[in-house]
């Protein structure tokens, strides 16, 4: 008797939610295989030369468990929210700094004639258009194409305003700004480094903050899209406030062959590095060498001598309907400034992927990435290889 009621009450229950055009989805993915990595270095005051291989966790994408929810709430417009949580299936623990919902946290109002406005922990404009344009759509670590774009590299913003426009003929745009990014930052001119975000309080000018602009437009084969970022450092602090104020703009478009897509970024960052994660994955730390700072180490960088110019060409190509083939090359070229003050070089890096698609959800994939002058410092290589299994749900 007491199940038959519980049952009712659950149906009558999801009528309800049914009625009101309501719904929470739960979704996830899960990504575990294994990686070789190796970093050699001999032209400082100490040799590297490191390989590992063992387990690597969330290699093509990150593991997470996540809802996302919708509310109608007539008039065309809706509620909508969504969080994710991302964890490291290896051992349980949380990602992105052990928060709760370190991937997404936010939750807003849409309607198809204006477009969507939302609040909370979100990507950034140049991470939601420039993915499409990677032919390793932001995974793989040091193959994507975060690696060479920083604010492309699935770069999170705390406490964050985020507007966009209604899809008008294939083009969207958007605006965003960010009261306390929740990203450190490292202050190259005084040492000082930084952690915004996990007190707040409302006090914006002494956190880091940061505004982020982009623009797409996608028809048919034809995908372009633009993407411009600036961070403002937090003043007051012990150290001084930087002086320095990295930026970034993107532009960059792909078309589709249908037997091959073709696609190429261009990009120049200044007055800094903008880091969204660590682009050696979890597969190993991030890069350590002797009297220097490497890029990519997932800390936002404030030097006034730092500029890079980014490119990518990259290539897929689908083979029968089940498996295809992804390639690119990226460099990033530094500046005259840069190259006077650390004898920076340009860093290249050639990545190959394949990836077979056992069910629509469920998938093998294998890689290979070689850079060299890794970090822009002259004879520093890495070299990855994986392979691995992916499950979405």
């Amino acid at each position: 008797m007491k199940k038959t009621l519980l049952a009712a009450a659950l149906l009558a229950g999801f009528a309800g939610a049914a009625s009101a055009q309501s719904s929470v989805t739960l979704y996830g993915i899960l990504d575990a295989g294994l990686v070789y990595k190796n970093v050699k270095y001999s032209n400082g005051p100490a040799d590297v030369n490191n390989s590992n291989f063992g387990m690597a966790y969330g290699t093509q994408s990150g593991n997470r468990l996540g809802f996302k929810g919708v509310e109608d709430m007539g008039n065309g417009n809706r509620l909508t929210f969504q969080l994710e949580n991302g964890f490291d299936i290896g051992n349980g623990t949380a990602g992105q700094g052990s928060r709760l919902f370190g991937r997404q946290a936010w939750f807003g109002v849409e309607n198809d004639a204006w477009g969507y406005a939302r609040m909370g922990r979100q990507l950034n404009f140049a991470s939601d258009y420039f993915g499409a344009l990677d032919p390793f759509s932001q995974g793989f670590a040091q193959a994507n194409i975060g690696s060479v774009f920083g604010s492309t590299n699935t770069y999170r913003l705390s406490n964050a305003l985020k507007y966009q426009t209604p899809n008008m003929g294939g083009f969207t745009a958007g605006v965003m700004y960010s009261f306390a990014t929740g990203i450190d930052s490292l202050y190259v001119a005084n040492g000082a480094n930084v952690s915004s975000g996990s007190a707040y309080a409302y006090d914006t000018t002494n956190n880091t903050r940061q505004i982020s602009l982009g623009a797409k437009y996608a028809n048919g084969p034809i995908y372009v899209a633009a993407s411009y970022d600036k961070l403002y450092g937090a003043t007051g602090i012990a150290g001084g406030s930087p002086d320095a104020s990295p930026s970034e703009w993107n532009l960059g478009g792909s078309y589709d062959f249908k037997v091959v897509k073709v696609d190429a970024v261009y990009g120049q960052t200044r007055g800094g590095w903008m880091a969204g994660q660590n682009n050696q994955g979890n597969s190993g730390a991030s890069i350590s060498i002797p009297g220097r700072t490497v890029f990519g180490g997932g800390l936002n960088i404030y030097d006034t001598n730092w500029g890079v110019n980014s490119y990518q060409v990259g290539l897929t190509a689908p083979i029968g309907g089940a498996s295809k083939v992804f390639a690119s090359w990226n460099m990033a070229m530094p500046n005259g400034n840069m190259q006077e003050a650390y004898d920076a070089k340009n860093m290249s890096s050639y990545n190959l992927g394949y990836s077979y698609d056992f069910t629509k959800r469920t998938n093998m994939y294998a890689y290979v990435s070689y850079a060299n002058n890794y970090g822009t410092i002259d004879g520093l290589t890495s070299t990855v290889l994986g392979v691995g299994l992916r499950h979405q749900f």
